[in-house]
């Protein structure tokens, strides 16, 4: 192109946009008839970029321009991961092209040379879609590119620990689409620190979700044909019956994803269009979470750590599924840890292997339950119990006599509040004298998301308009208005603008008179009544603290706290 072309094509287009001024496009254009006199051949948005006249979105906002195409940023809408598995990754490399999602069933896809009619056609025989390209700035396409490969190729299936890996069949390695696809699905699962997948037949189509910070996001749309099999790919992986599809199944994977070890618990249930699979990952390599960063108050902190470090009693961790209870108790056998100390635990599943501390995997096929787990466990001596879940009459009350004999237990149910949990043992069967002297205290948790550092919006609110949603929002009595935040959404939180979460407390001591209501059977709402009396910090109030520290945001605690 001679620089009277690039002039009009690109250097008009970014003075007409303000980018640069005359005197920088002369510059330029002279320094690029220099080079090609040196036998140099440079591009006149290349040469603007790096003598700082200019960026590379404005450059590739010029040339889309000049291509007629669209431009989009990569960064600020990055690509939808169900689309990754109509393009193989040599294929990508090869045409410099991305598919990045679909509008009306054609398939859109970032290419560098968006002109290039005969790479559009090849595109099109290989997807089965109509393309439609767009442009994007080439660094980005190449890091995105980059992630692609590594998404198609960095999974490695490990086998069980006392199992050896597999040999896939012949058929099995011929499902090429299955197998791409269930990599990339895990392999993005992982790089978003997602707890749970969700893999949904539709009537004309897979959903596939991820669960993070607590909230399900939709990851990807696939065809229909996709779903079976990508199922049996997934049971082979999980060493589950592939034949069987009318029965619900459980399994277990063990992965290498970009050197991460992450065990997958498998579950299937059979649908109304097929089999539903959800994932559950686990960081094998993840470092265990202290008390310290858990997010509790340090006046709650330290009548905790004064409550777990009692000889003997019962410790009990409420909340409803997903609230971190298991990392709450990790993180408490992880200070009790010492070489004086015997600690056995029972769980299901074991979701952190910790050292130096015996671990117990519920196994109901064999007749291990926590219940005969736990009478077993009496009989080896332990100085503390952890038992995964209070789940029944028997179990509640070979906990509480055991706290009642001399050992420290730990454990977790399934309330509301703190105070529903005295009740609840009592619905359990375990009389009022036995709860009153074997429980400690209880403690009630929830998980609240963390607003995004780099795109939280602070906003400022008068007294009335917060009061107006948190009535118990903790104002001093001096404060009128007061800077509150929000969430933005920004490429490092991916748009959602939270970034990890933080646990809300609630702390019932058991005192004297919490005893007295307990053993005259008082309802909970008497026995909260009591502990704030007594000043226990509740739910909502430790909720709030957080919103006014600018940690969370008030719409966050009112979803997480009804």
């Amino acid at each position: 192109m001679s620089a009277r072309l690039a002039r009009n094509y690109l250097g008009e287009a970014l003075l007409s946009a303000g980018e640069i001024t005359e005197e920088q496009l002369q510059e330029a254009l002279r320094y690029q008839k220099e080079s090609e006199q040196n036998g140099r051949k440079n591009m006149l948005g290349k040469i603007l970029i790096d003598l700082g006249y200019t960026t590379e979105e404005a450059v590739t906002r010029a040339v889309a321009q000049k291509s007629g195409v669209p431009f989009r940023s990569l960064e600020e809408n990055p690509p939808d991961p169900g689309t990754g598995a109509l393009l193989d990754p040599q294929a990508a490399r090869r045409y410099q092209a991305l598919p990045v999602e679909f509008e009306n069933n054609v398939l859109v896809v970032a290419m560098a040379n968006p002109s290039d009619i005969v790479a559009i056609d090849d595109l099109r025989l290989i997807t089965g879609y109509d393309v439609k390209p767009v442009m994007a700035p080439d660094s980005e396409l190449q890091a995105a590119l980059e992630r692609f490969n590594q998404s198609s190729l960095g999974v490695k299936e490990e086998p069980a620990e006392d199992d050896e890996a597999e040999e896939l069949t012949a058929d099995e390695l011929a499902e090429g689409p299955a197998v791409q696809l269930a990599n990339q699905i895990l392999s993005q699962a992982v790089r978003s620190q997602a707890s749970d997948v969700h893999i949904e037949p539709q009537e004309t189509s897979m959903r596939v979700r991820f669960r993070i910070d607590g909230v399900l996001h939709e990851i990807m749309h696939q065809k229909r044909r996709l779903h079976p099999s990508l199922v049996s790919r997934i049971k082979v992986m999980a060493n589950m019956d592939i034949a069987e599809r009318r029965a619900p199944q459980d399994g277990r994977i063990t992965l290498k994803i970009e050197n991460k070890t992450v065990d997958v618990r498998v579950a299937t249930l059979p649908s109304a269009f097929g089999e539903k699979i959800t994932m559950r990952l686990l960081d094998r390599s993840a470092r265990l979470i202290t008390l310290e960063e858990l997010g509790f108050p340090p006046r709650e902190l330290e009548r905790y750590k004064k409550l777990m470090k009692t000889p003997y009693g019962f410790l009990l961790v409420t909340g409803p599924t997903g609230s971190g209870k298991s990392t709450t108790l990790y993180a408490t056998l992880s200070e009790l840890n010492q070489v004086e100390k015997h600690i056995i635990t029972v769980e299901d599943p074991i979701e952190y292997r910790l050292e130096g501390i015996n671990q117990v995997q519920v196994n109901p096929k064999a007749g291990l339950t926590f219940a005969t787990g736990l009478r077993s466990i009496l009989r080896n001596d332990p100085d503390i119990i952890m038992i995964g879940e209070v789940r029944d009459h028997e179990t509640a009350r070979i906990a509480v006599e055991s706290a009642l004999t001399g050992h420290m237990v730990l454990s977790t149910l399934h309330t509301n509040d703190a105070a529903g949990a005295v009740t609840r043992l009592g619905d359990m069967g375990i009389e009022p004298y036995l709860t009153s002297s074997s429980l400690l205290g209880v403690l009630a948790q929830r998980l609240a998301r963390v607003l995004c550092n780099n795109c939280k919006i602070p906003e400022q609110m008068t007294r009335q308009e917060v009061l107006n949603s948190a009535p118990e929002f903790p104002f001093e009595p001096h404060e009128e208005t007061i800077t509150l935040y929000r969430p933005g959404g920004c490429l490092q939180c991916n748009g959602t603008g939270y970034r990890g979460r933080v646990g809300v407390y609630e702390l019932l001591e058991i005192s004297e008179d919490i005893k007295n209501l307990t053993l005259n059977r008082h309802s909970a709402g008497e026995i909260k009544q009591k502990a704030i009396e007594e000043g226990m910090v509740t739910l909502q109030k430790d909720g709030l603290n957080k919103v006014k520290q600018g940690k969370t945001s008030l719409e966050e605690i009112m979803r997480v706290i009804a």
